[in-house]
């Protein structure tokens, strides 16, 4: 793919996140995805063949530490940033990817496919966890274990922002006990 494709991909991806944020998955068409960007159906069908494609692209890249982990930056400030952006998506309550992704989910042909992009994530975070604890960052805990507290927790909250007024003190309340669980009470701060 040339770097306009990527460009593109990237352009369309980012208009597709928008939607699926403001209305859901199910609510989102190739035609909103068409309007949003500009394209045409040829141009936009040259990307991706349909919304479910989009979507599954967008939740697989979604907080993706690789890139950070390769550099050799710091584990707590990676864990800090990438919290601090789950933060913010919580309090944004009505545009956050929480209702398209209960969506996605709930129809019958994706439960499988969403099982292993949920297994994914959790792949991502156990990574992130690891390395934290193999520079001496975080205390040596269950990666396995804290991925699912950190995916589940956020997961719930990021839900019940959509139908009530989530505080910033309890969005930061999550996050700073992610950190506590993981550095240990002294060195959170």
């Amino acid at each position: 793919m040339t770097e306009k494709g990527f460009e593109t991909k990237k352009m369309i991806s980012e208009a597709a996140n928008k939607l699926f944020a403001e209305k859901g998955f199910k609510d989102v068409s190739m035609s909103d995805i068409c309007k949003a960007t500009g394209l045409s159906r040829g141009g936009l069908y040259r990307h991706y063949s349909s919304t479910s494609d989009i979507f599954k692209e967008i939740i697989e890249k979604e907080y993706s530490f690789d890139e950070s982990i390769e550099k050799g930056n710091s584990a707590l400030d990676i864990l800090r940033f990438n919290l601090k952006l789950v933060e913010e998506e919580i309090l944004k309550n009505q545009n956050s990817l929480s209702l398209a992704i209960y969506e996605y989910a709930s129809i019958a042909d994706n439960k499988k496919i969403f099982s292993l992009l949920e297994a994914k994530a959790k792949k991502r975070w156990m990574k992130l966890i690891e390395y934290g604890i193999k520079t001496g960052e975080f205390c040596n805990v269950d990666s396995e274990q804290v991925s699912e507290m950190i995916l589940y927790y956020y997961q719930g909250l990021r839900m019940w922002s959509r139908i009530v007024d989530i505080k910033k003190k309890s969005a930061g309340f999550y996050r700073e006990n992610i950190i506590k669980y993981l550095v240990g009470e002294k060195n959170g701060n």
